[in-house]
């Protein structure tokens, strides 16, 4: 199997407004057919994850929302993550305690996800043969694996051509 690119980083063609659109027309669809509520908040927190294009963590859409809505609580916001995150619309970045819009949300997938040092501006990539070469491995050593988040931290190709520098680890 091949590596799929589900979520590139943005670049100066993106059309924006067209990619969040779509992500939420895609949300709906799935939400639908799965017999689920996309309700009017959990629709606008991916929305916010969706027009950042960039790891949200939850207490900043906390104050987004309070912006709008000044009784937004933080069970609000969890239990929105909670439910996006059950239905696959968006994934947690473990490393940056934050979350990302999944570009492919109506295929199961395992992503991995590439992280700029610099910008924080994150792709996301589905390759199923190194889920299952790790899981193999792993089985191996006669470990069993519920859940697998692989994030890899490097330049994006924007902050590359500006000449930053890989941070040491």
């Amino acid at each position: 199997m091949s590596t799929t690119v589900v979520t590139p980083f943005k670049h100066e063609d993106h059309d924006h407004d067209h990619c969040v659109d779509d992500a939420l027309a895609r949300a709906e669809r799935q939400c639908e057919r799965r017999g689920v509520r996309l309700t009017p908040i959990r629709r606008r927190v991916l929305e916010l994850i969706w027009h950042r294009h960039e790891p949200m963590k939850a207490y900043d859409l906390l104050d987004m929302l309070r912006a709008e809505r000044r009784s937004a609580a933080p069970p609000t916001v969890y239990r929105a993550l909670d439910f996006l995150l059950e239905e696959g619309l968006i994934h947690r970045i473990e490393s940056l305690n934050a979350y990302v819009g999944c570009g492919d949300p109506d295929r199961p997938h395992v992503g991995q996800f590439l992280i700029c040092q610099h910008c924080n501006a994150v792709a996301e990539m589905n390759d199923a043969d190194v889920h299952q070469v790790l899981a193999d491995k792993a089985g191996d050593l006669g470990f069993q694996v519920n859940t697998q988040t692989i994030e890899i931290n490097g330049l994006c190709p924007t902050c590359r051509d500006q000449g930053y520098a890989l941070n040491a680890v």
